[in-house]
C-alpha cells in the first residue's frame, strides 16, 4: 500500500468488485451465472442433493426462529398475493385446478411403478 491509503476489508473489496461486475455486465449476469452453476451442480450431485440441503436449511431456520415462523411467513405471503391479485384470486385458481384433467390412480401407478 502506498502512503496515505486506507485499508479495505474483504467485505468492502467484495462489494466493490461486485459493483464493477454489475456495471460491466449488468445485473442479469448474476442470474445467468447462478443458473449455470446450479445446473452444473445438479448434474454433478443429482436432485437428492437439493432435497438434503433444503432440509438442512429448513432445520436451521426452525431452530433459529421456531416452527411458528413458517406459519407466519406463509400467512404474510398469502396476504401479499391476495393484495396483488385481488381477494377472489384463490377462488379463481382453485376452480382452474378443479377443471384440470385428473389421472386415474392406475395411470399414476403405471407411470411411477
Amino acid at each position: 500500500m502506498s502512503k496515505g491509503q486506507g485499508t479495505m476489508t474483504v467485505r468492502e473489496a467484495g462489494k466493490k468488485g461486485g459493483e464493477v461486475v454489475r456495471a460491466k455486465y449488468g445485473s442479469e449476469y448474476y442470474s445467468r451465472i447462478g443458473k449455470k452453476g446450479g445446473k452444473a451442480l445438479a448434474e454433478k450431485r443429482g436432485p437428492q442433493f437439493y432435497v438434503e440441503i433444503g432440509k438442512e436449511g429448513g432445520n436451521v431456520v426452525k431452530q433459529r426462529h421456531g416452527s411458528q415462523f413458517f406459519a407466519e411467513i406463509g400467512r404474510k405471503g398469502g396476504e401479499a398475493v391476495k393484495s396483488k391479485h385481488g381477494p377472489d384470486y384463490y377462488s379463481r385458481i382453485g376452480k382452474k385446478g378443479g377443471k384440470a384433467a385428473r389421472k386415474s390412480r392406475q395411470a399414476v401407478a403405471d407411470v411411477v411403478g
